[in-house]
């Protein structure tokens, strides 16, 4: 979740030569330590979000429970909305990074509130926190799991909560049999996409650089995931709306991103071959901007229309489990 450019590699000085290790001093033991005052706020915002859940929970106004009736026990289900808070913060934590990833890489604004090196180091340190936070909210559902499955030995209720959690394909009660998946490609992804940037001296700038556009596809995949899975925003209500519109501006900008890129290399000239353009570069090019313009266009149409994927909410809830497979 790192920018695509650096002082090193932004187009106007050369990338290192592989091997040699780049000169901005970026580390990541630097950006751990850099990332403690990151990860405390997002300790707070988790918090805060968790004391919010269980009140909800406690007075009965909570989504979760007019999906899961059964859940209507925070003193018990504690882990499950520790789960969902970890959950929050992380996707909140992706769309700070994404946004300062976007801004870097993409036109460059005349006027920033702090410089280019800090905007930088922010970007780094909120990816290492968003990484955190995915992962704290994949464990803490394994955590919910073992506690569930107390008829089990404690042998197998490890393995099971750590196989649904975090084995693609093995959950497989209702949504979570797509939902969940999608959630783990976006942990699996993230973790080497992030990383790569401190070995980036190692396997050559414009390697990392090819490979860190894959970053979008992580915020993709976990705002999917929300979407798909996220009780809170289960039915067609307003924090469903809020989650939809949060998603405009970036992709706002990742379209600026793509119109008018930083990197010379990267705009979308006529392709010529004897200026080094092939077109089927020049097509991949333009494919991301026209799906970028689409995104743009879909997200107004849901806004406006209200029309969010969001579902009604039933007049008798559901009593299903949600560990339990659903009957065929």
């Amino acid at each position: 979740m790192l920018s695509e450019t650096t002082p090193e590699d932004d187009g106007r000085s050369p990338p290192p030569a592989r091997g040699r290790r780049p000169a901005d001093g970026a580390t990541l033991r630097a950006d751990l330590r850099a990332a403690l005052p990151d990860a405390s706020a997002a300790v707070v915002v988790t918090v805060a979000v968790f004391v919010f859940l269980y009140a909800r929970m406690e007075s009965g106004d909570s989504a979760t429970v007019a999906v899961m009736p059964f859940m209507d026990d925070p003193g018990t289900y504690w882990m499950y909305l520790l789960s969902q808070a970890f959950g929050w913060s992380g996707l909140l934590w992706a769309w700070g990074t994404v946004m300062l990833g976007l801004l870097l890489s993409g036109p460059r604004p005349t006027r920033l509130p702090v410089s280019r090196q800090v905007l930088e180091r922010w970007h780094r340190t909120t990816s290492l926190t968003a990484i955190a936070l995915m992962f704290a909210h994949a464990l803490m559902f394994a955590a919910e799991l073992v506690r569930y499955e107390d008829q089990l030995a404690w042998a197998e209720r490890l393995w099971v909560g750590f196989a649904d959690a975090f084995v693609p394909g093995w959950y497989d009660s209702g949504t979570g049999r797509i939902a969940i998946p999608i959630g783990q490609g976006a942990l699996y992804l993230a973790v080497p996409l992030g990383l790569l940037f401190y070995v980036r001296h190692r396997i050559g700038a414009n390697t990392w650089r090819r490979l860190h556009r894959f970053v979008i596809v992580v915020y993709v995949l976990s705002v999917w995931h929300t979407l798909l899975y996220g009780t809170n925003v289960w039915y067609g209500e307003w924090p469903r709306t809020v989650l939809w519109l949060l998603q405009l501006p970036v992709a706002v900008l990742l379209l600026l991103r793509l119109l008018r890129p930083a990197r010379r290399a990267e705009r979308l000239h006529t392709p010529r071959r004897r200026e080094g353009v092939s077109l089927p570069g020049w097509l991949v090019r333009a494919a991301g901007r026209a799906a970028a313009g689409a995104a743009v266009l879909g997200l107004l149409i849901v806004v406006a229309s209200g029309h969010d994927g969001g579902r009604e909410r039933p007049a008798e809830p559901p009593s299903t489990s949600p560990h339990a497979p659903e009957p065929e």
